[in-house]
């Protein structure tokens, strides 16, 4: 990895595959460069083992059974950048004023360390300065006091724990706000969206033994290498037992590719790769929908072709019991009979369990080869051939990410992944189900327990009686609907439980101009960023504990759980020693601001404060289903499994049903200025040496970059056609909404495989492109994965 962008930046040179020395090399360097070289394996021992600690990274599960290192490249990374030696003390903010750190790339400022005392800024010198925390918690409460709770935002960041979001979201709607944006918001809203309406459930039905009882696997729209790379020993697992894995994703990842296990000597030793992916369908950005009807349509149409031609599979008489009166005879014929009800499709499971199945078929069988092959990319022969492979499994894994949600069609997107799993059943059995792939370690989960704008999905009556005030009614804002209000500036104050809201939101200069002018900002992080140099009037920053440092209260020390991708609830204790001993926890910092601020509610923010096993037991009287005996169960191996029915096949929708739900068009209507024959679609992209808004270092060894993040990948056709070559620096220009012009300027193009038309480039660089009205109507997620952009040539030069 390379932490220093280069004058002269190496692109295009062979990736190796996901894992072997390459990992290791990294993981290596991170723990040399973060001053933690002896620490930093130690702790990594007990990585995501069942009694250890949650990675601060990704949301993928701790396994009952882990491996002897049960962490990936990028864990490691966000373990070295939290437990690192260096300090963003006293003395660095003494030397620098916000001014000089807002010309700081993002990397730099987190790079300086650990924050280790509450700050105030000071107008007068343009510095944070050091406060008390009695101070700090006294001026905060006294601000919110003086506004009004519709004004304030009240953001959550992946990675709180679900004590500490129990309490966040129990603080703000005592204080009368649901304005409770999170980074959810931003991610995989559309499937929190699709989900329910089309199964019943909020989140993925998959679990972990799905990975090993599946036949076949569709995954679609994830990068496996750099975002959730765990999961690659689940897939490998289920690659060497020959499972077929079918990749639909628009550009070539090593990840989905090769894969060199780092814990397998044989491997490593001899270079030997698993193949992962058994066949890889480049889709055309927005040709999901498209894709995926394709694969629907060769089904729907193989199935009909059977029953006109009156095909059976049962042989005579088979099928009918010779006597009527004979259970066994009768069990035994059904059994038979049964044969000709799953030609193709999976009839008696469409009759008995879903609803919509008749429109959707007609809509399907109406589009046109030509249309379906246009939109997706694909030929029909390739969207034959994975309808082929679908169709002789038994039991296919549906595995998806946010290269579905972030779209102005994502719930859409989702309502097509299930559309497609209902054709064969293949939803609440042993190695069918969806697994949608969440981002951060804990996103998920705060869901769970109350961080929602939409008061339909909080308990308001139960908080209600047992915390004895009256909830707020009203609808609250999102993450897009918070960043109107600020833009619009309505509101007043902004409260951040981690994060760095700034970077991933969309309409990023407008969105930093309009911030400067809140009364009120505080963040509680660990790290520097560039939401916390950018400030209101009045501006807090509140070092808390990590995830990973050990958490000493009144009690003893504490531990804190999180949800997983799959549904599971895990226990999580921290082994490091805390970076200052004025860091304050979390749920200290919380109930000292809640206890500041608020005049009405009763709740026992000293006790849970002390022993946050009082904050579980207070979540399980809120949840009683879901976190039954929590407590007791909080460090069970392999987690506490999500009451979810969808698993059981019971579907809590409005019908009883799941639902086949019908996309009205296949792509995104889009305006006519963003129709010319020089626009690209852009997607937004992480690399190797970052996760989410945190950027490691400026490496993308998968991808061939090695000094810059100023990289746009473009098929190489697009580059001659556009009269470019490879290594132009070029300006990007939003081609929607020309009356607000929006450019990011110094990107040197990348020759890569990806469809024609289509091209991408890393976040947070890019936001500034995307506006914030384009999003999906129903998640308002914002369309991160396709944006139709132009080129021009730069006068710009990247250093990098």
């Amino acid at each position: 990895m390379t932490s220093r962008p280069k004058k002269r930046p190496r692109v295009g040179f062979p990736s190796g595959p996901a894992g072997g020395w390459g990992s290791a090399k990294s993981v290596g360097e991170v723990l040399i460069r973060e001053h933690v070289p002896v620490s930093g394996p130690s702790l990594l021992a007990h990585q995501n083992k069942p009694d250890g600690y949650m990675c601060v990274s990704c949301a993928w599960a701790k396994p009952a059974k882990p491996h002897p290192l049960e962490f990936c490249e990028n864990g490691a990374k966000a373990t070295a950048w939290e437990i690192t030696g260096r300090r963003a003390d006293r003395d660095f903010f003494d030397a620098h004023t916000l001014s000089e750190l807002e010309t700081w790339r993002d990397h730099d400022l987190e790079e300086q360390g650990r924050l280790t005392h509450p700050m105030r800024w000071d107008p007068a010198s343009d510095k944070y300065v050091p406060v008390s925390w009695a101070s700090a918690f006294q001026e905060i409460g006294r601000e919110l006091r003086a506004i009004a709770p519709e004004k304030c935002e009240f953001y959550t960041s992946g990675r709180a724990s679900l004590e500490t979001s129990y309490m966040y979201q129990l603080f703000a709607r005592i204080f009368g706000s649901n304005n409770l944006p999170d980074s959810s918001n931003m991610c995989h809203e559309s499937s929190s969206v699709a989900l329910p309406e089309s199964i019943g459930a909020s989140v993925g039905t998959a679990i972990l033994s799905d990975f090993q009882n599946c036949d076949c696997i569709f995954y679609m729209a994830q990068n496996v290498g750099t975002s959730s790379p765990r999961m690659l020993h689940d897939l490998q697992d289920a690659a060497d037992r020959g499972v077929k894995i079918v990749t639909f994703n628009p550009l070539r990842e090593p990840g989905l590719e090769r894969f060199v296990n780092p814990q397998a000597p044989s491997q490593m030793l001899t270079g030997r790769e698993t193949q992962i992916s058994s066949k890889y369908y480049q889709v055309r950005l927005g040709g999901d929908i498209a894709a995926l009807f394709g694969i629907c349509k060769a089904l729907i149409q193989a199935d009909d072709a059977l029953h006109e031609a009156h095909v059976s599979k049962v042989s005579g008489s088979d099928g009918t019991p010779d006597d009527p009166s004979d259970a066994a005879a009768v069990a035994f014929a059904a059994s038979i009979a049964a044969a000709d009800k799953k030609h193709i499709l999976d009839h008696d499971f469409i009759s008995q369990h879903t609803s919509g199945f008749e429109e959707f078929a007609a809509a399907t069988r109406n589009y046109t080869w030509e249309e379906l092959e246009r939109v997706s990319g694909l030929t029909r022969e390739q969207m034959t051939e994975a309808a082929r492979i679908y169709a002789r499994s038994d039991a296919v894994l549906m595995v998806y990410g946010m290269g579905l949600t972030q779209h102005m069609m994502g719930v859409q997107n989702v309502h097509m992944v299930v559309n497609l799993a209902l054709l064969r059943g293949n939803i609440g059995k042993p190695g069918a189900n969806i697994c949608a792939v969440r981002g951060h370690s804990n996103v998920q989960g705060q869901r769970t327990v109350g961080i929602t704008e939409k008061p339909g999905l909080a308990p308001l009556d139960k908080l209600s009686r047992l915390y004895h005030f009256d909830p707020p009614r009203w609808q609250g804002h999102s993450t897009v609907e918070s960043c109107r209000s600020i833009l619009d500036g309505e509101t007043k104050a902004f409260i951040a439980l981690g994060g760095n809201f700034l970077r991933a939101a969309p309409e990023t200069v407008a969105m930093e101009a309009a911030w400067r002018k809140l009364r009120l900002t505080v963040q509680i992080a660990t790290k520097l960023n560039r939401s916390h140099v950018v400030h209101g009037e009045i501006a807090y920053l509140l070092p808390c504990l990590g995830r990973i440092e050990i958490d000493e209260q009144a009690s003893g020390p504490q531990a804190v759980s999180m949800e997983s991708s799959v549904a599971h609830f895990h226990g999580s204790r921290g082994r490091a020693k805390p970076a200052s001993s004025e860091l304050l926890s979390e749920p200290a910092i919380i109930a000292g601001i809640a206890k500041a601020t608020l005049t009405r509610g009763n709740v026992p923010w000293d006790r849970w404060v002390d022993d946050y096993s009082e904050i579980r037991n207070a979540i399980e009287k809120t949840y009683p289903e879901t976190f039954k005996d929590f407590n007791k169960r909080l460090f069970q191996p392999g987690g506490i499994p999500r009451p979810l029915p969808a698993r059981e096949r019971k579907w809590v929708t409005r019908n009883g049903k799941a639902n086949f739900i019908t996309p009205d068009r296949l792509f995104p209507e889009l305006p006519a200025e963003a129709m010319g024959e020089d626009v690209l679609h852009l997607a937004s992209l992480r690399s190797n040496d970052q996760f989410n808004t945190t950027i490691y270092g400026y490496s993308d060894r998968f991808r061939g970059v090695d000094g810059t993040r100023q990289v746009l990948f473009v098929n190489p056709q697009d580059i001659e056609r556009l009269g470019f070559a490879d290594g132009d620096i070029v300006d990007l220009a939003t081609a929607i909404e020309p009356e607000t012009p929006r450019v990011v300027q110094g990107f040197r193009i990348v020759a890569y495989d990806i469809p024609k038309g289509c091209c991408g480039a890393y976040y947070p660089e890019t936001n500034p492109l995307f506006p914030l009205s384009y999003h999906s109507p129903q998640s308002k997620t914002p369309s991160y994965k396709l944006l139709p952009v132009r080129l021009s040539r730069s006068s710009h030069i990247p250093l990098g």
